[in-house]
């Protein structure tokens, strides 16, 4: 695998590896870039470097290496296990792959697939996140059942986006205590390689609000896939359109579900620059 961390890195050589950090809606994260530079990103260096007291701080960390396309694009979560799929990272490190290259339009691939992404105008980036994956075998669920409404109490929706949502529709999402909602879910037997957990309510036929808990990370303050999936789920459920006004607790996304696949578009931000030091890899080993 690639990554950004080398076993033959020592203190005493006073070497680190650059890093940036970044954010899409408060949905942040650390991204590496491992094109010039051979790395081997581990489930306890992602933890130490995901911690925001003794580390950096992130929801999701990002390694951009090449690829088929403009680059290849791995995701870990902040418990060190891995994401085939994270949207904002997408639209952020597309963001900087654009400035990089000044290409208005990009060819990127994940563990999820080909995902295209495109400048948007006035600062907003989008990513197509490819069609969603209805079926339970897809998602996957532990046995074959309707996706559409899961024998779980709330009658959740499933749906997969390169990693599972189960997607809870009430009356208000700002009343529900997230963080003892969301474990309960994520562990359920029905999703065997755990899943992210959304809860939303229905402001308007072209508006949601929504809140996440993410699988292997927590509360975030948004979730590019989440609102994908959420969006789909919607739709599918005859509650909204296909295209909707996604509100999260770090501002506003745009789901567009058309024929190619799912689009997102928001802002993004490049927050800092940094260098992890070699006293601080030395710690993880």
């Amino acid at each position: 695998m690639r990554g950004v961390y080398m076993p033959a890195m020592s203190m005493t050589e006073n070497i680190g590896f650059p890093f940036m950090k970044m954010h899409g809606l408060g949905n942040d994260f650390v991204v590496v870039d491992a094109r010039v530079q051979d790395i081997a990103i581990t489930p306890a260096l992602a933890q130490g470097i995901a911690h925001r007291q003794f580390g950096v701080g992130f929801d999701q960390l990002a390694v951009i290496s090449n690829g088929a396309g403009d680059a290849h694009l791995t995701f870990y979560n902040a418990d060190g296990s891995t994401s085939a799929a994270c949207g904002n990272a997408t639209r952020c490190i597309a963001r900087h792959l654009m400035l990089e290259t000044g290409k208005d339009a990009l060819h990127l691939t994940t563990d999820r697939g080909d995902l295209y992404a495109r400048d948007a105008g006035e600062g907003l980036t989008s990513v197509n996140m490819g069609q969603p994956q209805l079926d339970w075998q897809e998602i996957p669920l532990a046995e074959e059942m309707d996706t559409l409404e899961l024998p779980i109490e709330g009658g959740p929706t499933a749906t997969g986006m390169g990693n599972p949502h189960c997607t809870f529709f009430v009356e208000d999402a700002d009343l529900i205590p997230l963080a003892e909602f969301g474990p309960r879910y994520e562990h359920h037997p029905l999703y065997p390689e755990r899943t992210n957990v959304q809860v939303a309510h229905i402001v308007g036929p072209d508006h949601i609000r929504m809140r996440v808990w993410e699988r292997g990370v927590g509360v975030t303050l948004a979730s590019g896939s989440s609102s994908c999936a959420t969006a789909v789920a919607a739709a599918r459920r005859g509650l909204t359109g296909r295209r909707v006004r996604i509100d999260l607790d770090g501002g506003t996304l745009w789901i567009d579900w058309r024929e190619d696949g799912v689009w997102m578009t928001g802002p993004t931000m490049h927050v800092f620059s940094g260098t992890l030091t070699a006293e601080f890899l030395d710690s993880l080993r």
